[in-house]
């Protein structure tokens, strides 16, 4: 195969043909499936941090008055660890019950059906003060989780499905800006002045049924993925309807002619369970390479940077009641580092984002370290501290807080993708919850020497990267699948199943014309 350089022409003709794909469509699709999706899992992280004296305060009050006497200490830290960590066995739960939902109804309908949980969650939590029953919230958490766990696999799938492959990594991005967009939210609202405060507090959960409902009434109006409706349903037409609306052009011949090629290995379509990818020899190292991408998305230790916070911001000397407003500047630098990088993905590739992310998180961690260490030494040494922590935050969000979504729907082809995405799915919620358990264990152990173990997990998962993660921007999944082949020791079917194609095609009596060919396809495609 002949490499040729690229040249400057070109690159602009590739950056115009970025900007041209971005149709009103496929950007308002993006918008307002995060809005509901990605943004709740990420509001949901943060909003129980404000209220939590609050919470506390109603256990022990709806204990009191059922059992006459105060709640034990040890049975109050109990029921709060369940109320904060039963959010990710919900969401373990909806990332198991995705594959089942998104089969019978496609992928938008999957979000659109998900709202459900979200608003029954919301009037749960909401109501639970008035109610007098703390059950009720703990209930509420674990649907959220429920419905965390569709949205990260269902919106990544859509995403990935409904994207030019010139701009997928940009609009994958969108996934992740809005869980930070979710997170800073969530801070924002808790703040005293609004909506942080004993009177006001179920109302921050009560807000989580304003998202559900914007994209109830807007979801419906775009077209379901091209590709599930092509692959799954055989519906060519409906398929080209959707091409057309998201890539805002009449002629889609093209894109259907490479979807229609892709759809000729898989006409006898049936979706691959858990086991039989885990198996499967020619997607093994993309099996390996998403579960060591998304275990390192969750134990990079970006979780203890929280826990750490509010500590040195008073060790810089900001006053307590001052904390929460400075805090909100770590919402804010995610945001905006999670935005440069959708806004840089295609130019710089994902490779380089996930390993420099990493990287640079390992040495902020290890400087982390020493400013802790060495914090009463000067009085310059704490805001060194605030600044290695905005630092990690940046890191991260600019490379490893969203390309684990983005990967695991271009390593697997249509039929896969489902089941990648539940073992994805699974590795990441298990991960959360096993940082939620043992850290503060390790905490307790190591002090502020536990971000050395972060800083090792970030060094690991970035030299792995570096050896096996090829690039896949701008790349079809055949020729992703085949710069794994060679680790894989084995080539995918479709490769066999085209060079058996081509044969057929050159054995044919006679050769079909440009305006025949999509109808030659689509009759291989309907069996």
């Amino acid at each position: 195969m002949k490499l040729s350089k690229k040249n400057p022409a070109e690159t602009k003709e590739n950056q115009r043909v970025r900007r041209k794909n971005w149709s009103f469509s496929l950007v308002v699709a993006a918008l307002v499936g995060a809005f509901g999706s990605s943004f709740l899992y990420g509001y949901n992280l943060s909003v129980v941090n404000a209220p939590t004296p609050y919470i506390k305060a109603f256990y022990n009050e709806t204990w009191y008055r059922r059992h006459g006497q105060p709640i034990d200490p040890d049975t109050l830290t109990l029921l709060w660890s369940v109320t904060v960590s039963i959010f990710a066995i919900g969401g373990l739960v909806g990332t198991l019950m995705v594959k089942m939902i998104g089969k019978f109804l496609g992928r938008k309908s999957t979000l659109l059906v998900n709202n459900g949980f979200a608003i029954s969650a919301a009037l749960l939590m909401a109501c639970s003060l008035r109610a007098g029953t703390f059950e009720m919230l703990i209930v509420g958490r674990f649907i959220m989780g429920v419905d965390g766990g569709i949205a990260l696999s269902a919106l990544p799938m859509y995403l990935n499905e409904i994207s030019p492959k010139e701009i997928r990594g940009s609009l994958g991005q969108v996934t992740a800006i809005f869980i930070c967009i979710g997170v800073f939210s969530g801070q924002l609202l808790g703040l005293p002045e609004l909506l942080g405060r004993e009177s006001t507090w179920p109302y921050l959960f009560g807000v989580i049924i304003v998202p559900a409902l914007v994209q109830l009434a807007s979801l419906p109006f775009l077209p379901e993925s091209p590709r599930y409706l092509l692959f799954e349903k055989h519906d060519e037409a409906g398929a080209m309807k959707a091409f057309q609306t998201f890539l805002g052009k009449a002629d889609v011949s093209q894109e259907l002619e490479e979807a229609l090629a892709e759809s000729r290995v898989q006409r006898n379509l049936r979706l691959v369970s858990v086991l039989e990818l885990l198996r499967a020899p020619f997607v093994r190292w993309q099996v390996i390479t998403v579960i060591v991408t998304m275990a390192s998305y969750q134990l990079c230790g970006l979780n203890a940077i929280w826990f750490y916070t509010n500590s040195i911001f008073g060790k810089a000397g900001i006053p307590q009641d001052k904390i929460p407003y400075i805090t909100l500047s770590t919402g804010g630098i995610e945001t905006l580092a999670a935005i440069f990088s959708g806004l840089v993905i295609e130019r710089l590739g994902r490779r380089p984002l996930l390993i420099g992310g990493f990287g640079l998180m390992a040495l902020f961690f290890g400087t982390l370290t020493a400013t802790l260490t060495l914090q009463d030494q000067a009085p310059w040494v704490p805001y060194l501290s605030i600044v290695c922590i905005l630092a990690i935050i940046a890191s991260f969000c600019s490379g490893p807080g969203g390309i684990p979504f983005i990967l695991t729907g271009e390593f697997f082809q249509q039929s896969e993708r489902p089941a990648a995405f539940i073992i994805a799915g699974t590795v990441n919620w298990l991960s959360n919850f096993v940082v939620g358990l043992l850290f503060p264990f390790i905490q307790k152990s190591l002090d502020s020497y536990c971000f050395l173990v972060f800083a090792t997990i970030c060094i690991t998962g970035a030299t792995y990267f570096y050896f096996v993660l090829p690039e896949t921007k701008n790349k079809t999944h055949a020729e992703i699948s085949q710069a794994f082949a060679k680790r894989n020791k084995a080539h995918p079917p479709e490769v066999k199943a085209d060079s058996a194609m081509t044969e057929e095609k050159a054995n044919s009596q006679t050769e079909p014309d440009s305006s025949s060919t999509l109808d030659s396809y689509g009759q291989n495609k309907i069996v």
